[in-house]
């Protein structure tokens, strides 16, 4: 019997299974025992030419067992035949080890009292050869190969999710660093400029100045308002915010801040979610109080320069 066959063509079976047509080749190990091999098999498949199944034998758990654990099958077919051959104990071992092919057994016991016990473990299906037709086997094989590739599937997307929302964690607390790293070089620049002492290499700034907690929790539920609904409806909460820190005269660099804080929070809050869209939301926000802040200072020094005067009522100029 031929063995030469394009190695593991899961998509290609599962898709074909899908819509209703049986792969055209399937790779299958059957373990067997020494009195019952597979020549029964092979001769009930060949008279079935809907799907190429390609059969071949292991006689004896220690030799299926290496037959597995050095090459790939579609699928497998254990005998039940005890003592001989225990098939519920053999596919308990394989998935104790972590092999998830696809698994048949096959007795001579009515499918009512060994299905429920194969199911449990980890068997695919149990089929009665006495009552199993040869394309009913060849369509539990099918769908017992689709079922596995697309829990392959599935197991890899998962794998690929996680390590997507790893990789953008990793991104926002870098970012984040950034953000701070350059409050602390514009911290920096202003003791500079009014005579203190600049840090030299290695040292830092001082660390988040102390703001009212009032002002963080009101902070806080802006952020998370905003990362759900966006600015259209926050305006007029964005104008107040600004007002109130031009008003108590917190700088800039206390703004930020304050935005790095609530920020890191409600990242480091997220767990194993997206951080991307908070993060975008996050810098449209900050980039609006910013805003909204430069013009009430701009306002501010506008009117210390040019006050607005008294008018002499008309009769007393």
């Amino acid at each position: 019997m031929s063995t030469a066959t394009a190695p593991y063509e899961l998509t290609k079976q599962a898709s074909a299974a899908r819509w209703g047509l049986l792969p055209p080749r399937m790779r299958v190990l059957y373990v067997s025992t020494f009195h019952r091999t597979g020549s029964w098999l092979a001769e009930a498949l060949a008279t079935d030419s809907a799907s190429d199944m390609i059969l071949e034998e292991a006689t004896g758990v220690t030799a299926g067992m290496a037959r597995l654990r050095d090459d790939q099958f579609d699928a497998v077919l254990v005998s039940h035949d005890p003592p001989e051959l225990d098939a519920l104990e053999f596919v308990q071992a394989l998935r104790g080890g972590g092999s998830d092919e696809p698994i048949l057994v096959l007795g001579v016991a009515p499918q009512q009292e060994l299905d429920a016990s194969a199911f449990e473990v980890g068997a695919d299906a149990y089929l009665c050869v006495n009552t199993t037709t040869t394309r009913g086997l060849l369509w539990t094989a099918a769908r017992a190969i689709q079922r596995h590739q697309m829990v392959r599937e599935n197991r890899r997307l998962i794998q690929a999710e996680r390590q997507r929302l790893q990789h953008e964690h990793q991104e926002a607390d870098r970012v984040l660093g950034e953000q701070r790293a350059l409050i602390a070089d514009l911290e920096s620049l202003a003791l500079g400029k009014a005579g203190g002492t600049i840090p030299q290499e290695g040292e830092t700034v001082s660390s988040s100045p102390a703001l009212p907690e009032n002002l963080v929790t009101h902070y806080a539920d802006l952020l998370r308002t905003y990362v759900i609904m966006g600015s259209g409806n926050l305006s007029v909460e964005m104008q107040s915010l600004a007002d109130l820190l031009a008003t108590a005269g917190v700088t800039p660099q206390q703004t930020m801040f304050l935005h790095l804080r609530v920020l890191e929070e409600l990242i480091h809050g997220l767990g194993s979610r997206s951080a991307r869209h908070v993060m975008t939301r996050a810098d449209l926000l900050v980039l609006e109080v910013m805003v909204h802040l430069a013009e009430g200072y701009r306002q501010r020094y506008l009117e210390r320069n040019d006050p607005p005067q008294q008018l002499a009522l008309p009769g007393f100029e």
